[in-house]
């Protein structure tokens, strides 16, 4: 057993590369112009979370050295830019839908299951009160809208031919 310490408890501060607390940011060569840009990585993944221009120093030759307040502002940046990609991601394997059937609001459900080898899905009918009227599975690219919603309501919840 090796007593080196794990890659994230050691700090980097230099001038185009820091590591600290999770993070990396790096200062790379803008591959489209002369200039510079930064990618902020977080430990465990292998590209960037973020990639975008960086300062030149004053010779307008070099980049700017990285420091405590850059890092920081770009440690929360690439932060909200993951946190908006798994909301994005979420929205897109769960979308619910409410409409009125026989006097009651129900709340028609998909969500998918994304698996390369065997993607699923459910669609779930939940009355207000947290009951469970229906639930089927469906193909994974099933197209939940309100009428497609209202009509297996209307039509009492049968399982959905989709061939």
């Amino acid at each position: 057993m090796s007593a080196e310490p794990e890659h994230e408890d050691v700090s980097i501060f230099e001038d185009r590369l820091w590591h600290h607390k999770g993070w990396e940011a790096r200062v790379i060569k803008n591959e489209d112009d002369d200039g510079w840009a930064v990618a902020m990585t977080q430990d465990g993944q292998a590209e960037p979370a973020l990639v975008g221009p960086w300062t030149m120093g004053r010779d307008k030759k070099s980049p700017k050295p990285l420091d405590m307040s850059a890092f920081n502002t770009l440690v929360k940046t690439a932060s909200e830019v993951i946190r908006r990609n798994e909301q994005h991601q979420a929205a897109l394997l769960h979308k619910a839908i409410e409409i009125e059937h026989r006097g009651l609001r129900v709340t028609v459900a998909l969500d998918i299951e994304p698996d390369e080898e065997n993607p699923s899905a459910t669609l779930t009918a939940t009355a207000t009160d947290g009951s469970q009227l229906a639930r089927i599975g469906v193909r994974p690219d099933h197209s939940l809208t309100r009428a497609s919603a209202q009509r297996w309501a209307d039509a009492g919840y049968p399982r959905v031919r989709e061939d």
